[in-house]
């Protein structure tokens, strides 16, 4: 396992793509009695997007759920590159990196599932949570000592905008 990133290639990096449900969430998903769903999602990961979408990093959730409490959520963060009811993510992966003139060697992307796959292996880095399937871990160049929903997205933000020299305590205008 793997549980830090090459700082080589962290000094490219532009852009972010996330899958939501096993990154930005643990996963699970709660059924409520009037058929709706819950999930929740971690503010340290919420304060290290808003930072990051500040510095002038673009990152995008590509997934196959539709909850639109999920996305206003990602919207209240600033992403606006959402993608849901994604059934074959690598075409939205090339969609997010043409609309902004994107080469793979910049983008990190982190997901916990096979329909992830072929994303993390175009990417310059690909990264996981912990937690994520086998098949996934194999092939990650990074699987973060984090659990989805816990953190593991801030952890892959902060690794790259340290190295990049973009990560200040004394800024706090992030709002979560």
């Amino acid at each position: 396992m793997q549980f830090q990133i090459v700082d080589k290639k962290l000094k490219d990096i532009k852009a972010f793509v996330f899958d939501v449900d096993g990154v930005f969430t643990d996963g699970s998903i709660v059924l409520m009695p009037d058929g709706s769903m819950s999930r929740t999602m971690n503010v340290l990961d919420g304060y290290a997007v808003t930072k990051a979408i500040k510095t002038g990093y673009r990152i995008a959730c590509i997934t196959g759920g539709s909850d639109p409490m999920v996305k206003h959520r990602l919207n209240y963060l600033g992403i606006t590159d959402y993608y849901p009811k994604s059934s074959y993510k690598l075409q939205n992966f090339e969609d997010f990196k043409d609309k902004y003139d994107l080469k793979n060697d910049e983008v990190l992307s982190m997901g916990d599932d096979i329909p992830d796959y072929d994303m993390l292996r175009l990417s310059a880095i690909g990264a996981c949570p912990i937690n994520a399937v086998p098949e996934i871990k194999k092939i990650a160049d990074y699987i973060s000592p984090i659990h989805g929903g816990k953190g593991c997205v801030r952890d892959v933000i902060e690794q790259v905008m340290k190295v990049q020299g973009k990560w200040t305590e004394e800024d706090d205008t992030a709002s979560v």
